[in-house]
């Protein structure tokens, strides 16, 4: 086989599995955690003691936030196809988007823009766009998980240029839009992730990774607890409402 079609990823023997180089049985599993593998096979890399605890936090804070349109959209598909669990599962990772899950990576990228903060934010205003990373519509004025995760940087001493940078963010929204805006969720993941080192385009995979368990635990109530075709009455009672 050509070796530009052999991934660097892994590769599996007839007597044993190489993961990013490493024996899969003989050094990995017992070894790391699920935390540390996963940021090893998605940087090729084994995380530092605070790569491996703030990719924990973050993953932690994220998965979870009640009967978002991601679980809604999951639980659905399930009521329609009981047996189909991975096509629930993909049906709520579909909408991990510019809205849901999606920003914090929308965050990285302008947390990398060379310009200053105020310049990108009146640009933004000006086009009459949001921010990434500012505006909640439940937490309210400010974000308990993003308080706690630059609390904790701040703390261990891991708080780099792209948390000092979303702080800077912070004011030149409250300056822009003549009050200050919460920061929500994404804006501190995304900044510890690259001060920790995280590569832009990997900032998106941490809150679908998370938010993948949370379905699990949705679609598991699901079969215990049917809510999917209830949901969907409900919307469609909503939309009657409505005209």
């Amino acid at each position: 086989m050509a070796r530009d079609h052999i991934t660097r990823i892994a590769q599996a023997y007839p007597d044993r599995v190489e993961v990013r180089g490493r024996d899969l049985t003989g050094d990995l599993m017992g070894r790391l955690t699920f935390t540390e593998y996963f940021h090893l096979l998605l940087t090729g890399e084994e995380p530092t003691e605070d790569q491996r605890s703030f990719l924990d936090l973050v993953l932690v804070s994220i998965a979870e936030h009640g009967m978002m349109p991601t679980n809604v959209a999951a639980r659905m598909t399930l009521a329609a196809d009981p047996g189909s669990l991975q096509g629930a599962v993909a049906a709520g990772i579909l909408g991990a988007g510019r809205v849901v899950l999606g920003t914090a990576e929308e965050c990285a990228r302008i947390l990398r823009d060379s310009r200053e903060p105020l310049e990108i934010v009146r640009e933004i205003r000006a086009g009459e766009g949001k921010v990434p990373g500012f505006g909640h519509p439940v937490h309210k004025p400010v974000d308990p998980r993003a308080e706690r995760i630059l609390e904790l940087a701040d703390a261990r001493g891991v708080a780099g240029e792209h948390i000092a940078r979303a702080r800077a963010f912070g004011e030149a929204v409250a300056e822009v839009w003549g009050q200050p805006l919460p920061m929500n969720v994404s804006m501190p993941i995304a900044a510890v992730l690259l001060d920790l080192g995280f590569p832009v385009d990997a900032v998106k995979a941490v809150p679908i990774l998370a938010r993948t368990a949370s379905l699990l635990a949705h679609l598991a109530e699901e079969r215990e607890q049917p809510l999917g075709f209830h949901l969907a009455r409900a919307a469609e009672e909503a939309v009657e409402y409505e005209r």
